[in-house]
Parts: structure tokens; C-alpha cells; sequence
């Protein structure tokens, strides 16, 4: 007699997915670790072979592939709303702290103690960066054709100031040349290998049948595709009616939809289109801000793409989007980006899941994902260096780099949190604690 698997409750699966929103740090490697070894190793609710078809997916496609993946796996097994659910309560937590966080930086930033916590915490970003080109290109470059990439984006960025977009488009396109020339240079492999979990056979398996609503319907993916973007439209016509064109909202729709399109590689391969548009083009916040930032990102759970939220609300401060109140302001920015940045993700997973659940063990496009990860590489390093420049020099301009001298305690600082990362691998989130610390106490000497 065979024995009846138990079935995943839809309150059970929303109790995770609010749980991994609360402690997913660790950035979308952690955020991947945590829910293996919860869904794969812990609970059995999904076997190892059907987790990597779906991270395989994600890690294709633009946006956070931590929350993809939650969406997916949310999708899998509960339809379209387990879906919805299981994206959005990775998200909420996140939001709603960074929105606190960001009024508290606004609010109380200028306070000595408050801005020697940044002033250690601003080297810390330098050293993280660099940990993440470090991380990724010790991962990807196995090949001098890959590390030719790497040094072309890089040189691009640095030297040329090419449109970030073109970088990834370019990338894509040799990635596709190279797959066909110089195939030995894309053997990449998977994170984590094929495993039996302690004999206990996962409730969604390998032998598990596609479910009723992830089977492959084209009426249906067209169908959701539409609903999607028709979706868009409406978010995107009611910005424009609303605030007018050219607003500051609307601005930040149509730019943060951008974003989330070139997001390939994660959060740190689009902080430089962030960058160019957020601070140097429509000039939501300045560039020390965009520091700040990216450390606030880095200490809340959540992917790190949620720096997009902190942008919103700075730049909805900045621009007063609402008159006669900040807090507002910041607050319903930071939704709107929220949601622009996110909604493309929701798209992608839930008119995409049903061909990828249709094409199990076929796993393509590799070679032009690889390129563009490799490109990655470079685009992070170069960020790495820009970040230095500004925290190193903070008197340095486009017309003098280098006034005022170096500042020597940054320069320790990173160089001390760059050795703790990666030559100790000590957390990230412990590392900018401690040099928040450090920032603090030096204030107050």
C-alpha cells in the first residue's frame, strides 16, 4: 500500500514565505542557502532536482533571483496567489523597514553620533563591493575568454562611460558568438550538487506531476503576460494623471521599470544604472546618499535590490511629491518604485513558469548568461572603485579627484573589513556592524 505524501497547506507555505522575509539576509546567496535547507533538507517539501530547475530559470532572467525563486516555488505550490503571496511577503518586510530606516537617516543623519556610524559604515560598503566582484568573478571567470569580458566591461564603464544597458546587450550577444566558437568556456557549474536528504522522499519530487495550473497552456501564458503588462499600463497611466508628465513619480515608474529589466547578475550589477539615472540624471539624491544607502540595504533582510526603496524615498523627500509633508512623500515614492521594480519579476515567473515546468532536464541559453555574469564582474569592480574614490577623497571633484588628501581612516577601515570578508568570511552584516562601531567611537573621541 502506498502511503499518501502530506500536503503543503496554503497557511503553512504563507507562514514561511513571512518567516524567510524577516531573515533572509545574507543577499541572494544566503537568501538561496536559507531556503534549501528549509524547503530541500528540513521540511522535504520539494526535492533538490526541482529546486535548481527553478533557480536555473531565475538565475537566467533579470531582477532578484532570490525573490523569483520564492515566487516560483510560492507558484508551484499554490497557483497564481501562492505566487503573488510568497513574492510580495519576501518584499513587505524590507519595505516597511527601509521606509523607517530612511526617515531616521533623513531625520537624524546629521547627528554627530548618527554620522560617525555612517562615516564607518561608508568604507565598510567599499570592502562588500569588492567581496561581490570578488565573489562572483572567482565563481564565473574560469576562462581567459571570460576574463576578457570582465575587463572589457570594466574598461567600458571606467574609461568610457558606455550606457550601462549596451554593456549587458553587448555581453548577451558575445556570450552567443562564444557559445558556439568557444563552448569549453561556458562548462558552468551549479551551486549546490545532486543530494539524497536523509532518504525522505520531498513532497513535490521528481517523479511528482506537473500540477493542473503549471502545466504549459500557451492561451493561458499569453494570457497572463497580458494581465501583466496590461497591469503596467494602468499603474503607468494613473502616475501620469495623477502627477502629470514628467513628474517625479512618473519618472521614477518608467526608470525603475528600466531597471528591473537589466538586473541581470543582481543588485550590484544595475547600482550603476541606478546610479547614472537616480543621482546624475534626475538627481533623486546625491551620491554619499547613494552610500548610505546601499549599507542600510545591506543590514535589513530582503534582497538587495530593496536600495531601490531607499532612492524612492529620497528622492521623494527631495522632490516633494506630496507638499507639506516628508514623510509622505518618501513613503508613497518608495512604494512606487517598490512596485515598478518588482511587478516585471511577477510577470517573468508567472507566464514563464508554466514553459519552464514543460522543459525539465533542458537547460539553454547558458553561454549568454555566463557572458553577461562575467561582464558583471567588471561592472562591479568598476562600482567598487568608484565607491573608493568617494568615501577615500570626499573633497575630490570631476575637476580636482584627489583634494584634500586621502582620508587615511577609510582607507584602514576598508582594508581591514576587506580582509574580514574574504579572508576570514566573517558576515556582512557583522562587518558593518563593527565598523559602524568603529565610526561611532572615533566620533566620539
Amino acid at each position: 500500500m502506498t502511503a499518501v505524501k502530506p500536503a503543503i497547506t496554503f497557511a503553512a507555505a504563507m507562514k514561511f514565505w513571512l518567516k524567510l522575509g524577516f531573515i533572509s539576509f545574507g543577499g541572494p546567496a544566503g537568501q538561496i542557502a536559507i531556503m534549501h535547507r528549509e524547503l530541500v533538507e528540513t521540511r522535504h517539501w520539494i526535492s533538490e532536482r526541482r529546486f535548481l530547475h527553478a533557480l536555473n530559470y531565475c538565475m537566467v532572467l533579470p531582477g532578484p533571483e532570490a525573490q523569483q525563486l520564492t515566487t516560483y516555488l510560492g507558484w508551484l505550490m499554490h497557483g497564481v496567489w501562492g505566487g503573488i503571496l510568497a513574492g510580495a511577503l519576501f518584499v513587505l518586510p524590507s519595505l516597511v523597514l527601509l521606509i523607517g530606516l530612511s526617515y531616521a537617516y533623513l531625520t537624524f543623519g546629521d547627528v554627530p553620533l548618527i554620522a560617525g556610524i555612517f562615516s564607518g559604515i561608508k568604507p565598510a560598503v567599499v570592502a562588500v563591493v569588492l567581496f561581490a566582484a570578488w565573489r562572483i568573478g572567482t565563481r564565473t571567470l574560469r576562462h581567459p575568454a571570460l576574463i576578457a569580458v570582465a575587463a572589457t566591461a570594466f574598461l567600458a564603464l571606467f574609461v568610457f562611460n558606455v550606457y550601462f544597458p549596451l554593456i549587458i546587450i553587448s555581453a548577451a550577444l558575445i556570450g552567443m558568438l562564444l557559445g558556439r566558437w568557444m563552448p569549453a568556456a561556458f562548462h558552468a557549474q551549479t551551486g549546490h550538487g545532486a543530494k539524497h536528504h536523509g532518504g525522505i522522499a520531498a513532497i513535490i519530487d521528481d517523479t511528482t506531476p506537473t500540477p493542473a495550473h503549471a502545466t504549459l497552456r500557451w492561451s493561458r501564458v499569453i494570457l497572463t503576460g497580458g494581465v501583466g503588462i496590461g497591469l503596467w499600463c494602468v499603474a503607468m497611466a494613473a502616475l501620469i494623471s495623477i502627477t502629470g508628465v514628467g513628474s517625479a513619480l512618473a519618472d521614477m515608474g518608467w526608470f525603475f521599470t528600466k531597471a528591473a529589466l537589466l538586473t541581470f547578475g543582481g543588485a550590484y550589477a544595475v547600482l550603476p544604472y541606478v546610479y547614472q539615472g537616480a543621482v546624475e540624471q534626475f538627481q533623486w539624491l546625491t551620491a554619499s546618499q547613494m552610500i548610505d544607502g546601499l549599507a542600510l540595504g545591506e543590514s535589513t533582510p530582503g534582497p538587495l535590490i530593496m536600495i531601490v526603496a531607499f532612492v524612492g524615498y529620497v528622492g521623494g523627500v527631495t522632490k516633494a511629491v506630496v507638499a507639506g509633508s516628508a514623510f509622505m512623500s518618501g513613503t508613497i515614492a518608495a512604494c512606487v518604485v517598490t512596485f515598478f521594480t518588482f511587478l516585471p519579476s511577477f510577470i517573468f515567473i508567472l507566464a514563464g513558469g508554466p514553459v519552464v515546468e514543460s522543459t525539465r532536464d533542458d537547460f539553454k541559453f547558458t553561454a549568454p548568461l555566463t557572458a553577461i555574469t562575467a561582464a558583471v564582474v567588471g561592472v562591479i569592480a568598476n562600482l567598487a572603485l568608484f565607491f573608493a574614490w568617494h568615501v577615500f577623497w570626499p573633497n575630490g571633484d570631476s575637476a580636482s579627484l584627489f583634494a584634500g588628501g586621502v582620508h587615511w581612516i577609510s582607507v584602514i577601515i576598508a582594508t581591514g573589513a576587506t580582509v574580514a570578508l574574504i579572508r576570514c568570511q566573517i558576515n556582512v552584516i557583522w562587518v558593518l556592524v563593527v565598523c559602524g562601531a568603529i565610526g561611532a567611537m572615533l566620533a566620539i573621541a
